[in-house]
């Protein structure tokens, strides 16, 4: 019972990493620029999630967030003469961030979140009852 509650308290902790990523993305949804003020708009990031085999036991495993990666993907570009970052053609390049997949990614998570709670939930309530046939 133990190892199911470390393998859904792992999955938790990647989730988190998840989140934080999707929430970076959505706050700089509209960012031109990168942390040094050059005008380089803000490149999304995901988090890959992999097995983590020392968590867990016969057979089952663990997750782990490995990575939260910088995507390199090409910017969005509008034309916006008036804009302050418009180029020499009046386009000013936008991170290519979708904010329907931001929201979609977010709710997997969410819902995945709640399912390792109730994984957790029903170890204890197994504990617990193991507990009162033994007393």
């Amino acid at each position: 019972m133990l190892s199911a509650v470390n393998i859904s308290s792992s999955a938790l902790v990647a989730e988190r990493a998840r989140m934080d990523a999707i929430s970076s993305n959505l706050a700089n949804i509209s960012t031109t620029h990168n942390e040094k003020g050059e005008p380089v708009p803000y490149q999304p990031k995901f988090v890959i999630l992999q097995t983590d085999p020392t968590i867990g036991s016969n057979g089952a495993a663990g997750v782990k967030a490995t990575a939260k990666i910088d995507s390199h993907v090409e910017p969005l570009l509008k034309y916006e003469p008036g804009h302050p970052d418009a180029d020499k053609d009046g386009f000013v390049a936008y991170p290519n961030v979708s904010m329907m997949e931001q929201f979609t990614d977010a709710m997997v998570a969410a819902r995945t979140y709640e399912a390792n709670l109730g994984v957790m939930q029903i170890a204890k309530d197994m504990e617990l009852q193991s507990l009162k046939i033994i007393a």
